[in-house]
């Protein structure tokens, strides 16, 4: 005989058998959908980087043999010792670091004190700064090419590092004064405040206390920075020359052939210029996760 559960209001029907198998069934289907279609994209990403790897450490003669997609017979360093040397990759990267370092740093610099006195001061039309830098992000470059290389000839300035270095610093200001700033901005005012009352002047909150908070900004923009200016190829070709001062990204360009391109060769090269930006992203992970807790209220 069953039993019905009775309350104030009168008595209820039992549960209904069979409802949450139904619902466990289909919470399994949409979880193992979600794994495939994550594994398929993940596959499809990982696939071209893959083979790059591989064939860098194939000889020249095995892949002319049996083609890219075949497996290796045999593995060799041959690649990375040739593009270092005759494909010209240690002088390109020593190039890319000359060329990386001080515009990041300028960049970096001068982005953190825009956004620090756009987002902690009363600065006059400082939105309209602001959307000013963010318009100069949204012009094509290309429509630039000819005009920034006639002056770059006509200041002297053409073929040159300070030429390249005065292009990445002029085009990555605004974007990273942008970001930072949201950040920066949403810093609590208190802090400030009190770093006032005790004394500190606008130069020591800002190296001090609005710096350390903005950590996590300040990482992400970093490692953005320099792998856009680090594997830059648009500029370099507009500003640059002499081979001895291309970077990574147009050495790599030269080393395909017109007629005949060493994929060995070639993959090796793509390697090497692709070790500096992952290693900046490896050290600049920490802060990622550590930095996210600086700018807590506690």
């Amino acid at each position: 005989m069953a039993v019905v559960a009775t309350t104030a209001t009168g008595p209820q029907k039992p549960p209904p058998v069979g409802r949450r198998p139904a619902r466990n069934h289909r919470s399994a289907l949409r979880t193992a959908g979600y794994h495939l279609v994550a594994a398929t994209v993940s596959l499809v990403w990982f696939a071209p980087l893959a083979l790059v790897v591989v064939t860098a450490f194939r000889t020249f003669d095995d892949v002319a043999a049996n083609g890219l997609a075949s497996i290796p017979e045999a593995l060799s360093l041959d690649g990375f010792s040739g593009a270092w040397t005759d494909g010209g990759m240690s002088t390109a990267t020593l190039n890319s670091f000359i060329i990386t370092i001080p515009a990041l740093l300028l960049s970096i610099g001068l982005s953190a004190c825009a956004a620090f006195g756009l987002s902690r001061y009363q600065v006059p039309f400082r939105r309209t700064i602001l959307l000013i830098m963010l318009a100069g992000n949204l012009l094509p470059p290309q429509i630039m090419l000819i005009p920034l290389n006639r002056i770059m000839e006509t200041t002297g300035l053409f073929d040159t590092y300070t030429a390249i270095v005065i292009l990445h610093v002029t085009f990555g200001l605004g974007f990273y004064t942008f970001v930072l700033y949201g950040f920066m901005r949403s810093l609590p005012n208190e802090i400030q405040q009190a770093a006032v009352i005790d004394g500190a002047s606008a130069l020591q909150i800002f190296w001090r206390i609005v710096l350390p908070l903005s950590r996590p900004a300040l990482a992400a923009t970093t490692a953005l920075g320099f792998t856009f200016i680090f594997n830059d190829l648009l500029w370099s070709i507009t500003v640059l020359r002499s081979d001895t001062r291309m970077p990574v990204t147009p050495t790599l360009l030269g080393l395909q052939g017109a007629y005949l391109s060493d994929y060995t060769l070639l993959s090796a090269g793509t390697v090497i210029a692709a070790i500096p930006t992952l290693i900046v992203f490896l050290v600049f992970q920490r802060y990622f996760v550590d930095g996210l807790t600086l700018g807590a209220v506690k």
